[in-house]
């Protein structure tokens, strides 16, 4: 890992700007859900993970509660994370087709891995200065990634709130709106696509499945 994101991590995990989320994400871990019973939360601020020959940075708005919040990793221990990287592993972006643990030799091609916001806000709504307060760390991860050429918003809330930080350092002229499959170009030459969160809501309902999944994973590695 580039030191720079390497201790760039390290000021993220020892991060308390955010007095809601730190109380939240301590609640959390300690009222587990019953499956977890036994199991020691991480119970801090998630980081981004992969490596620093990134060409790809997949995004979402913040860890699971029972997932990223528990297990340490952004993606990894909820049902979302099981759609998303057996999609990754069946496009060759995953050297497996599950996450569930730090450790457990998951491998990821080309790709970075991270959340808008690194601690889990209650109900998934965080507020605008708790997205501010995570957007210096966000634009970081984006910097250090030298060879970064797509992003990749998982969600419309995710999405928008990429495009919202954007729009801090860049004229935007093009509205970029949300949809699936949908690519915009970005000032600084970067590419966004858009896709349904892959959350057992979407999937259970048919607005998202596999197959829709892997074909803009696909499209992407085109790119790449």
């Amino acid at each position: 890992m580039d030191i720079r994101i390497d201790t760039l991590n390290k000021t993220i995990v020892n991060c308390k700007k955010c007095p809601r989320l730190v109380k939240f994400v301590k609640k959390i871990s300690k009222k587990k859900r019953k499956k977890h019973i036994d199991e020691i939360y991480w119970g801090k601020p998630v980081t981004g993970f992969g490596n620093k020959d990134s060409k790809l940075m997949i995004i979402g708005l913040a860890p699971a509660a029972h997932g990223g919040t528990r297990t340490g990793r952004a993606f990894t221990g909820d049902k979302s994370g099981d759609f998303l990287f057996s999609c990754l592993y069946d496009v060759n972006l995953s050297n497996q087709p599950y996450s569930k643990k730090l450790n457990d030799g998951l491998k990821i091609k080309s790709t970075y891995m991270t959340n808008v916001l690194k601690c889990v806000p209650p109900e998934d709504k965080p507020s605008g200065e708790e997205i501010q307060n995570c957007s210096n760390y966000f634009n970081n991860e984006i910097k250090y990634l030298e060879n970064l050429r797509v992003i990749l918003a998982l969600g419309k809330v995710a999405f928008d709130n990429f495009i919202k930080n954007y729009k801090k350092k860049y004229f935007i002229k093009e509205k970029m709106i949300f949809g699936h499959g949908k690519k915009y170009l970005l000032p600084d030459g970067k590419i966004i696509f858009s896709s349904y969160h892959p959350s057992p809501r979407n999937v259970n309902t048919g607005l998202l499945d596999k197959a829709k999944m892997k074909r803009v994973l696909i499209s992407i590695k085109k790119l790449l």
